[in-house]
């Protein structure tokens, strides 16, 4: 695969925006993905926070491998950075993000008491690569339709504060990507799990490192899935999916674009359980 580039001018504004506005926020939460915690941690965010407190939420965690997951929020707080699995759609963990702000600020809070300083709103900027679950996420916390959300890269283009609670206010951000990167496996975690427009990465790529992945990780529930003995050819079992789900043109004809939907649906929406793509002996 070839180096993929993109940065749009509102991830540069993003990224200038988000850097000028820390000084306004007590605390940092980075949302990644649960299924691709190295992928969808954009290292430049980690350069630009610095010693400003954080937050790793990790969205999504219902459809992440549980196991593999657990690894890397131990590999994360070994860096020193607290995590919370959660899922802003069924509302896991949720209840615990406050409580978790609170330990984190517990000392910067207790400093401020003992000067005299009267308690004020806790501010936190919310932080993550698009189509991550930002909106959803902010929509959950302040029980409403506070922002726009969409199932596309790129929905939010712009800073704004929103109002959680009388004493939790949340600064939500655009998406933010890096410019470029170098490890094809990047490129396709992102591609599968829906970070990326479907158009930047050809379908037909995307779908063969997701057979390999699933073959090599989940294969009896890739086989389980639909309904299969033999998943060794790429070719073969597009076939034997695409005649059992009638992904079919004129002619009898397996139609190979509907097949790569239907595969790329089923795995952004767990039909094959927990999983994991960024697997952790992989760093």
């Amino acid at each position: 695969m070839k180096q993929v580039q993109w940065f749009p001018g509102h991830m540069v504004k993003a990224l200038r925006e988000i850097k000028a506005n820390l000084k306004l926020v007590d605390i940092v939460f980075i949302l990644v993905d649960a299924r691709l915690p190295e992928s969808s941690m954009n290292p430049k965010i980690l350069e630009i926070i610095e010693k400003k407190p954080a937050l790793i939420l990790f969205n999504k965690s219902s459809l992440a491998d549980q196991k593999e997951l657990d690894k890397w929020l131990s590999f994360y707080a070994n860096k020193g950075l607290v995590g919370l699995k959660i899922d802003a759609i069924t509302g896991k963990n949720i209840q615990k993000l406050r409580q978790t702000t609170d330990l984190i600020l517990k000392d910067k809070i207790e400093k401020e008491r003992s000067k005299g300083i009267l308690p004020r709103a806790i501010r936190t900027m919310i932080i993550g690569i698009p189509n991550v679950g930002k909106s959803t996420l902010i929509n959950t916390l302040s029980k409403r339709k506070a922002t726009k959300t969409g199932n596309l890269p790129g929905v939010t283009k712009s800073q704004q504060w929103v109002k959680i609670s009388n004493d939790f206010e949340l600064l939500d951000t655009p998406g933010v990507l890096w410019p470029k990167f170098d490890d094809e496996k990047t490129g396709y975690h992102l591609a599968l799990s829906g970070a990326i427009k479907d158009t930047i990465l050809p379908s037909d790529a995307v779908c063969l490192y997701a057979h390999n992945f699933l073959k090599t990780y989940y294969l009896e529930a890739y086989k389980a899935r639909y309904n299969l003995t033999d998943v060794d050819d790429f070719v073969q079992t597009l076939d034997a999916i695409g005649r059992k789900r009638g992904a079919l043109m004129k002619g009898n004809e397996v139609n190979y674009d509907l097949v790569y939907d239907l595969l790329l649906k089923d795995l952004r929406e767990g039909q094959f359980g927990g999983v994991t793509f960024d697997r952790f002996q992989s760093i």
